[in-house]
């Protein structure tokens, strides 16, 4: 990158608004580009989501694209393959696992509702929150990740995460559920909400952190 785009790049993410104050979103300020964005990333994300098991590959890089969006910095294509790539070698493990427990759970839901196995509806629940928690806490280890991070540690601090801001996890439940909902109700809408997915993580994690300096200033 030249010296001249790298000024442009500072000066697009420090420039004051009318009354002087300085956005902390500035990428935001654009509500249709920032919708464009997030379709954008999702279609990326479908990309890299096709061998199904680069899952967390496609949400870390797809997060950290939509991070420098909102810093008003750029996010070339190219950025976000190179991020997948990074990311790839530590999530392949946790996307292969949690692809197996996903299907292991799909099996045994099908065969709780057929009657086929002992337990009924408590068990199918049991089953089903499994999965969830699992799925819920790799989706917020991927929300962590940075390009040099490696996976191992985010897995591990991903449930101390979890159980430090409950609000912030019971909304990306809610996240993953409606996601859910909407790719079973229609599966061609998977590309807009893979993006939506992305973004509902960056909202939360932003939360996070501004809780966190809440905390931290009034001690």
């Amino acid at each position: 990158m030249t010296g001249a785009r790298r000024a442009t790049r500072r000066a697009r993410r420090v420039r004051p608004e009318a009354d002087g104050s300085v956005l902390r979103w500035p990428g935001a300020a654009q509500r249709f580009a920032l919708f464009g964005e997030v379709l954008w990333v999702g279609a990326l994300m479908a990309i890299v989501c096709l061998p199904v098991v680069t899952w967390p590959a496609a949400v870390a890089a797809g997060a950290a694209h939509l991070r420098r969006f909102l810093a008003a910095e750029a996010t070339p294509a190219a950025e976000f393959f190179r991020d997948a790539r990074r990311a790839m070698p530590g999530a392949l493990g946790a996307g292969a696992a949690t692809t197996a427990l996903v299907a292991i759970v799909g099996v045994d839901l099908v065969l709780l509702a057929g009657g086929g196995l002992p337990g009924g509806m408590p068990l199918a629940a049991l089953v089903a929150a499994v999965g969830a928690a699992v799925l819920v806490l790799t989706l917020l280890a991927a929300s962590l990740w940075s390009p040099g991070t490696p996976w191992w540690p985010l897995l591990r601090i991903s449930p101390r995460v979890a159980r430090a801001d409950p609000s912030a996890t019971a909304y990306t439940v809610a996240a993953l559920g409606l996601a859910a909902t909407i790719v079973w109700q229609f599966l061609p809408l998977v590309i807009p909400v893979l993006g939506m997915l992305a973004f509902a993580l960056v909202a939360v994690g932003e939360r996070r952190m501004l809780r966190l300096e809440a905390a931290a200033q009034a001690r």
